[in-house]
């Protein structure tokens, strides 16, 4: 036997035994992580399913579908947005303990800043950066969780398609979508049909989940649905050409983002650059740069055009289609 034979025997050996050991480990380890994964998100929505039965939408019932029947289109206030901000964010707090946190990190840093300073402009300053941190926190959690249920309304239309087609009711469409999806869609799927177990109508249901969201594409879905259920239809038929509707829609938001990116970045740059700059000058020389700290009041003005500039770019780059 040649040497190039024994050699190519020989990593194909060691091929195959690396495969059946990895085979093993996959069978003894991953297929507990995927039992543990899935024990997790069962007992996830079992507690929001304890969570909508502890809900104070039921305590009234007549009076909550009267306020969500009306669907008032005046514009929400600060509080309401900050309310709702706080709940689309998936996270485990209360707005009133985000609203304590800002406070308490606002407080923090005003009586950092004064005792460092001695300026109680400066100090002021650190509060307001203080208070908008948790803020800030929350609503990048909120973008997160919403982009990722933007992304998986198609397939959960689909599905929901699929089982209607089956002969289901639209209830368990909803119930299979919480049943087979991941976070965040899932919890919310599950949340509206726990509400209509609990005597709420469908109706007054899938308003909350659009209200409760804030999707367009969610209120593209609710108002089709509504019509369905008022005038008859093919409720099938409607949901795969919703998902094609959000497919689309979810292409276009991609596109529209690979267009503005340049934008984007160059309101980055140009908002970065001032600081940086300040940063790189107090560094090579401290002395030159410190004569801007002895005038605050330049910081605070140049402070505020640039946050009016980076506001001013962000509503160029930033549209609703």
């Amino acid at each position: 036997m040649s040497p190039e034979t024994v050699t190519a025997l020989a990593a194909a050996t060691a091929a195959t035994g690396v495969i059946a050991i990895y085979q093993v480990l996959s069978d003894l380890f991953l297929r507990d992580r995927s039992r543990v994964s899935d024990r997790v998100d069962e007992e996830f929505l079992k507690k929001r399913k304890d969570q909508a039965r502890k809900s104070p939408l039921f305590k009234n019932l007549g009076q909550v579908a009267a306020e969500l029947s009306t669907d008032c289109e005046a514009r929400p206030s600060l509080k309401q947005r900050f309310i709702a901000m706080v709940e689309q964010s998936g996270m485990d707090v209360t707005p009133g303990r985000v609203a304590a946190i800002a406070g308490l990190v606002a407080a923090s840093l005003f009586a950092i800043g004064f005792v460092v300073r001695g300026n109680p402009i400066d100090a002021a300053a650190a509060a307001v950066v203080g208070a908008i941190i948790p803020v800030w926190v929350v609503k990048k959690r909120r973008d997160g969780r919403i982009e990722k249920l933007r992304s998986q309304l198609p397939e959960a239309f689909d599905l929901m398609a699929r089982v209607v087609r089956a002969g289901q009711t639209f209830a368990q469409s909803l119930l299979a979508v919480a049943d087979e999806f991941p976070q965040p869609i899932s919890t919310e799927f599950a949340f509206c049909y726990e509400q209509q177990n609990l005597g709420l109508s469908p109706e007054v249901t899938l308003r909350d989940l659009s209200r409760r969201n804030g999707l367009i594409e969610l209120k593209i879905f609710v108002l089709a649905v509504l019509v369905q259920q008022q005038t008859g239809g093919n409720l099938a038929e409607l949901l795969i050409k919703l998902a094609d509707v959000v497919r689309d829609r979810y292409k276009i938001r991609g596109t529209i983002k690979t267009l503005t990116a340049e934008g984007r970045m160059q309101g980055w740059i140009l908002a970065a650059l001032p600081p940086l700059m300040l940063l790189l000058l107090f560094l090579l020389n401290p002395g030159y740069a410190g004569v801007l700290f002895q005038h605050p009041n330049i910081l605070l003005i140049t402070f505020g055009i640039e946050l009016v500039g980076a506001l001013w770019i962000r509503k160029i780059v930033n549209f609703d289609y």
